[in-house]
């Protein structure tokens, strides 16, 4: 067993290395064998990437608290079946429950009500609960500023309910999770932000807190038996750009993690917002509106784009899909690429708008994992593949000491491509093969003759005889204009086809604050 190495500072100057040059984001990574199969080491290498990614991340004046740091693996099913028998609690058989863990708060009374609309919650929703178990933690070794918010960590075991069917038992946990948030939301509770589900799922769980890289293990003890196994590990350090780092926005997230900012985030809030109220499914049916709104509020853009990657896997469509919908690659004016996949993304742009912007988003389901950069490839993420059949992929290189002579191959993520690792089929899926199946799966080029209207398909506008009989001076003081505007901005526009360039600062009071009439558009 590699023992994990703790590297807390920069190197010194050395060669064309200079430390003052340093202008990191956060780190990500994850370490998958293959062929699916679970071992202890595979939790220890991830390990070892986090703390190989400490540079990454961020602390404030207080050094031992950082930003943000975490890992996502598999549900070991041995090492839970052992613990929750020693809190007299009888796990089913993989896959058929489920387990969660649960940020609460300090407060005794506060903690009691959060766990009470939880199992409240879970017996509405035709779901059996089994019982509570304490996460043991070591308090003493993080910072004074995460002691000061840090949270009662506890797990929770649900079993499948007679009526549902096993297909829908990771639904059914989403459902729960999602009620869970809307009744804190709705209670009264001063302490609601402690009140925060990491992980609820069938399939994977994770422990994560405002931690720095190198206290991920220390604090969580449960990371150090040699039960608790995996095929794969997805870990992140966390350097808090977009918002105040806090133990509920450290990643890895229910199924992704990322380097990088989504810069259209507010336009993809609000569109996700505007189509919950065209949600509809025989399949889900009435369940659709218990998951609404979707984007949590207060949430990071990596935590929103969570919420939207959580909707359409859970909805039916595969991993490879869901994240070819975020992060499209760019393919209007791509000359080589195949009409049947630009067919596709001309489709999917309909449905869903792009998350844009400089990132490296690393996810998983549980069984498959992969990487993804944004079509302009603004963040770099290097992979490694061993003779072994393990893979490796993060931010940068040098995660993990591997031997040269056990390297099979390595590359680089390119704009726009997915990186793929299928461990129920024991293979890498490469990019081509990915979209190929994506492209061929529906008639997207005959859906878009037979259903799309563009503005060329539309009737020709009827003619206007002429303009109104008012003079034009009295339209244009009726609707605002100004000579400024005529001299200064339209003239311009109408004689070269260009927006005039000033260099003089503008004192007019914003439309909001005017005493003035305005244009709606000023607004």
């Amino acid at each position: 067993m590699r023992p994990v190495k703790k590297n807390y500072g920069l190197p010194p100057r050395q060669g064309l290395y200079d430390p003052a040059l340093e202008h990191d984001a956060c780190g990500v990574g994850f370490v998958v064998n293959i062929r699916g199969e679970k071992s202890h080491q595979i939790v220890r290498d991830g390990l070892e990437i986090l703390v190989n990614l400490t540079h990454r991340g961020a602390c404030g004046c207080d050094p031992l608290t950082g930003d943000g740091a975490g890992i996502l693996m598999q549900i070991p099913h041995e090492f839970f079946l052992a613990k929750a028998a020693e809190s007299g609690i009888k796990l089913p058989q993989p896959g058929e429950y489920g387990i969660g863990t649960l940020f609460l708060p300090p407060d005794e009374a506060q903690r009691r009500f959060c766990q009470e609309q939880f199992e409240r919650i879970v017996a509405e929703e035709g779901q059996q609960f089994l019982g509570w178990r304490d996460v043991p933690v070591k308090s003493s070794v993080i910072g004074r500023t995460a002691h000061d918010v840090e949270p009662v960590i506890r797990q929770m075991f649900i079993r499948r309910g007679e009526a549902t069917p096993a297909d829908m038992l990771e639904w059914k946990l989403y459902v729960i999770r999602k009620l869970h948030e809307r009744a804190i939301d709705d209670s009264n509770l001063s302490q609601k932000r402690y009140c925060y589900i990491p992980s609820l799922s069938s399939r994977v769980v994770v422990y994560k807190g405002l931690l720095l890289a190198y206290q991920v293990e220390e604090y969580y003890a449960d990371l150090a038996d040699e039960l608790f196994t995996s095929a794969l590990a997805l870990v992140h350090q966390r350097y808090s750009t977009n918002t105040f780092p806090t133990w509920d926005l450290a990643h890895p997230f229910r199924y992704m993690a990322h380097n990088g900012e989504i810069n259209t985030l507010r336009g993809n809030i609000n569109w996700m917002h505007a189509r919950e109220s065209m949600f509809a499914s025989e399949k889900y049916g009435d369940d659709l509106k218990k998951i609404c709104p979707v984007c949590v509020a207060g949430g990071s853009d990596s935590a929103v784009f969570d919420n939207a990657l959580e909707l359409l896997l859970l909805t039916g469509r595969r991993l490879p899909e869901a994240m070819s919908m975020l992060i499209p690659e760019p393919w209007q004016n791509h000359e080589s690429m195949p009409d049947e996949l630009k067919a596709y993304y001309e489709y999917q742009s309909c449905l869903l708008e792009p998350w844009d912007g400089p990132a490296s988003i690393a996810f998983t389901d549980g069984t498959s994992i992969g990487a993804v950069l944004d079509r302009n490839g603004l963040r770099p993420s290097r992979y490694w593949v061993t003779k072994g059949g393990l893979v490796v992929m993060a931010s940068e290189a040098g995660v993990l000491a591997i031997p040269p002579e056990e390297v099979e191959f390595k590359g680089r993520l390119r704009p726009g491509r997915m990186f793929l690792v299928d461990t129920s089929q024991g293979r890498i899926i490469a990019d081509d093969e990915i979209k190929s199946s994506l492209a061929s799966r529906r008639p997207y080029r005959q859906w878009l003759r037979e259903n799309m209207v563009t503005l060329d398909d539309l009737s020709a506008p009827a003619e206007v005889n002429g303009f109104l009989e008012e003079p034009l001076l009295d339209l244009q003081r009726t609707f605002g204009y100004t000579l400024e505007d005529l001299r200064i901005l339209m003239a311009p526009m109408a004689t070269g086809g260009k927006e005039a360039i000033g260099s003089m600062g503008n004192d007019t009071p914003l439309a909001v604050l005017s005493d003035r009439p305005q244009l709606l558009y000023n607004y």
